[in-house]
C-alpha cells in the first residue's frame, strides 16, 4: 500500500483557477486555513494500490463491485447514473475519481493513463440529441473512446448510500450519530411462513436461504420456528409422502419464518417447492408495512460539543476545499448550535425535513434566494441557521472514501488496481469583487 499525492503550483492571485490543482500539505487536527481566491484541497492523500499481477479486472468488473457500493436502484428516476461509455470487456489498470466529467478533468485522466473515470456527476444529465465531436460534450465522449477510458458515473444513487457522499461531507465536519435527514423506506419486504415435517426443517430452511431469504443486516439464514402438529387428508389422485390418501394424517411439523426481498419472491417460493417434501407444501406470504431505512438524502448529527455559529462556520470554512464563494451564513453568529442537518450538494428542497429533524444549522449548497429567505423568516431569530458552501465543495470528500472502499473490494478480490483522486477544482466560479460599503445606490 502505498500514499501519494500530485503536486502543482498556485496560480497568481487574479489569476484564472479553473482547472488547477493544489499542493497537498497533511492535515492535523487544527491547521491554518489558506486564504486567496480560487479553490483548493488541504489534506489529500489518494490511496493508490499497485498492480501487482498479470491478472486485470474488467470495466465491468469494476462496475459490478461499484454497483454494490452504489446500487443503480437508489438513484431518483430523473437521475442518469451507471456507464456512459467504454468497452465492458476492456481491462482496468487505472481508475480516476472527479466530482464532474469537465473537459479538464478528461484532460488529466487522458494524461494519466486512466482506464476508467468515476464521477459524481453525470455528462449526459439532460437530454442531449448529439454527441458530435464539435459540440462540448460529443468531445468528451470521442476523447475517451478515442483513448479507451470508460466513464461512469454515481450520483443520487451515491447521495442516498449509506456511507454515501451526506456521509462523507458530515464526517469531515466531525458530526456523529449520523441518520438520514430524509430518510429513503426499506426495499419492499415479505415474510414466508411455511410448515414443514421437523426432520426435513433444515434442508427447507438451506434452500430457501441459498434463494436470498433470510438476510436481516449482516446477519444470514435467519429463521424462526416452532413445533406443532399438522393434519391432512390426501385426495383422490394425491400421493403423500407421508400417510394414505383418504385417511387423515397426522404429522409434527416446525412453523418456519423468514423475511425475504420482494423483488427474490418468485425464486424463493420456486425454492420453497424444489426443497420441500411435501406434494403441495403449505406456506403464507405477508407483505411487511414499510419503515426507513440506513439510506437517504443528507444526513444528521451532532457536534462533539456545542459552539457558536460563527465557529462553526469558521470550522466549515476550514475543513472543506476552499472556493471563490468561501462560506455564507444566515444567523445569529452568537447563536449556539450542536446538533447539524448536511446536504452534498443542492439541498435548499430539505429545509422543511431540517426544520422537522429539529437541527440547529444546515450545511449544504445552491441555496436560492426564496427559501433561504422564507426559511429564515419562519425562525425568526432562532434556528435552524444556515450555511451555504460552493456544490463542488461539498461533495468533493466523499471521493477519497471511494478511492479506499474501491481499491480494498479489488484487492480483496484478487484484482489490485490503481486508483487516483483528482485534486483539480472544477467549481466554475473564478474570483469575486466585494461589493464597496456605503448606501445602495
Amino acid at each position: 500500500m502505498r500514499w501519494c499525492a500530485r503536486t502543482a503550483r498556485r496560480p497568481p492571485d487574479g489569476g484564472d483557477h479553473r482547472g488547477h490543482e493544489w499542493v497537498p500539505r497533511p492535515l492535523s487536527r487544527r491547521h491554518t486555513p489558506i486564504t486567496g481566491t480560487g479553490c483548493h484541497q488541504r489534506g489529500v492523500a489518494t490511496r493508490v494500490r499497485r498492480v501487482t499481477n498479470d491478472v486485470q479486472p474488467t470495466v465491468a468488473g469494476v462496475v459490478g463491485v461499484l454497483e454494490q457500493m452504489y446500487d443503480p436502484a437508489w438513484a431518483r428516476e430523473w437521475d442518469a447514473v451507471g456507464l456512459v461509455c467504454g468497452e465492458p470487456s476492456a481491462q482496468v489498470r487505472r481508475v480516476l475519481l472527479a466530482v464532474d466529467p469537465a473537459p479538464a478533468v478528461v484532460e488529466e485522466a487522458l494524461t494519466w493513463r486512466a482506464d476508467l473515470l468515476l464521477t459524481h456527476h453525470p455528462l449526459l444529465f439532460r437530454p442531449v440529441h448529439t454527441v458530435a465531436a464539435n459540440t462540448p460534450k460529443g468531445r468528451v465522449i470521442h476523447q475517451l473512446v478515442r483513448h479507451g477510458c470508460a466513464l461512469y458515473t454515481a450520483h443520487t444513487n451515491a447521495d442516498a448510500a449509506a456511507p454515501g457522499v451526506s456521509d462523507a461531507l458530515a464526517r469531515v465536519l466531525g458530526l456523529t450519530d449520523l441518520v438520514p435527514l430524509d430518510a429513503d423506506p426499506v426495499d419492499p419486504t415479505d415474510k414466508l411462513v411455511t410448515f414443514v415435517p421437523e426432520q426435513d426443517a433444515d434442508k427447507v430452511v438451506d434452500a430457501l436461504a441459498a434463494a436470498g431469504a433470510g438476510d436481516i443486516g449482516a446477519y444470514r439464514r435467519c429463521a424462526w420456528s416452532t413445533v406443532g402438529s399438522g393434519t391432512f387428508i390426501g385426495g383422490v389422485g394425491s400421493a403423500p409422502v407421508i400417510g394414505t390418501p383418504g385417511q387423515q394424517e397426522t404429522v409434527t411439523e416446525r412453523r418456519v419464518e423468514m423475511v425475504l426481498p420482494r423483488q427474490l419472491r418468485g425464486a424463493v417460493l420456486s425454492a420453497l417447492r424444489s426443497a420441500h417434501p411435501y406434494e403441495e407444501p403449505a406456506f403464507d406470504v405477508y407483505e411487511l408495512a414499510g419503515w426507513s431505512g440506513p439510506r437517504g438524502i443528507g444526513r444528521v448529527g451532532r457536534l462533539g460539543a456545542t459552539t457558536t455559529l460563527r465557529e462553526f462556520a469558521m470550522l466549515v470554512a476550514e475543513a472543506l476545499p476552499a472556493t471563490t464563494q468561501g462560506v455564507r451564513v444566515a444567523g445569529d453568529p452568537t447563536a449556539e448550535v450542536s446538533r447539524v442537518a448536511v446536504c452534498g450538494g443542492s439541498g435548499d428542497t430539505l429545509i422543511e425535513a431540517v426544520r422537522t429533524c429539529q437541527a440547529d444549522v444546515f450545511v449544504t449548497a445552491d441555496l436560492r434566494h426564496h427559501p433561504a429567505s422564507e426559511a429564515r423568516d419562519a425562525a425568526g431569530d432562532g434556528p435552524p441557521y444556515l450555511v451555504d458552501v460552493a456544490h463542488w465543495a461539498t461533495e468533493w470528500p466523499w471521493l477519497n472514501g471511494v478511492a479506499n472502499r474501491l481499491a480494498g473490494a479489488m484487492e480483496n478480490a484478487g484484482f489490485p488496481i490503481e486508483v487516483h483522486v483528482s485534486t483539480r477544482c472544477t467549481d466554475p466560479w473564478i474570483f469575486r469583487v466585494p461589493s464597496p460599503g456605503g448606501v445602495v445606490r
